[in-house]
């Protein structure tokens, strides 16, 4: 594939579902991979995109707008910041 092509969709989600799930930390993991796992077989392009660039964050900075302790910034508001903020997709058995 060329490099200025953008991948196909599924490949896309291959490549963010294991980003989600291998941030560094099993807090992490536990909390992007799982919002991941939940969410994303009802993802659009939009959603996808957004995802995506929220994988680019710090891992403290996601974990302190999902558990409410920071503001995320205005471009990350929105229903999908709502169901991060939600945690009940996390499985605490894990």
């Amino acid at each position: 594939m060329n490099d200025n092509q953008p991948l196909p969709f599924d490949q896309r989600l291959k490549r963010a579902r294991y980003r989600a799930e291998h941030r560094g930390t099993k807090e992490a993991d536990l909390v992007v991979g799982g919002f991941f796992a939940r969410h994303h077989p009802d993802w659009d392009e939009a959603a996808l995109a957004w995802f995506e660039a929220l994988l680019q964050e710090q891992d403290v900075d996601i974990l302190a707008w999902a558990f409410g302790t920071a503001q995320p910034p205005g471009r990350y508001q929105g229903r999908l910041m709502e169901n991060l903020k939600k945690l009940d997709y996390v499985d605490v058995l894990k």
